[in-house]
């Protein structure tokens, strides 16, 4: 199993981020898949969740309402559409998967930073 994010960086206030999960060494659509974050000094946090065929989703409190996450399974990847990014966002985000023996796999993680 290979995660690999992409599409971190700086962004202002305010300001839209889009990350990408790629995925590779199990039957992608099978899997429902989750995007975690953490900031220093944080433990990490569970944002949002995506089904296997994608159609049912879960977001933390915090970013509800302003993140989505999106899925295709043609391209055996999951996204993390960020808008009205806080200063608050700021972290490492990581993509996930469990699969079914019961083993957590984690990407190398990308980092955003919210700031002006």
């Amino acid at each position: 199993v290979h995660l690999v994010e992409s599409g971190g960086g700086l962004v202002q206030p305010g300001g839209s981020l889009r990350l990408s999960c790629a995925g590779s060494g199990f039957t992608f659509s099978s899997l429902a898949m989750s995007w975690y974050r953490q900031s220093p000094g944080n433990e990490r946090e569970l944002i949002a969740t995506v089904s296997g065929g994608g159609s049912m989703t879960n977001y933390a409190d915090s970013v509800k309402g302003r993140f989505t996450v999106p899925r295709d399974n043609v391209k055996s990847a999951i996204y993390l559409q960020m808008d009205r990014l806080q200063s608050e966002d700021t972290a490492v985000y990581f993509c996930s998967v469990v699969t079914l023996s019961g083993t957590r796999y984690w990407g190398q993680g990308t980092q955003v930073t919210v700031s002006s």
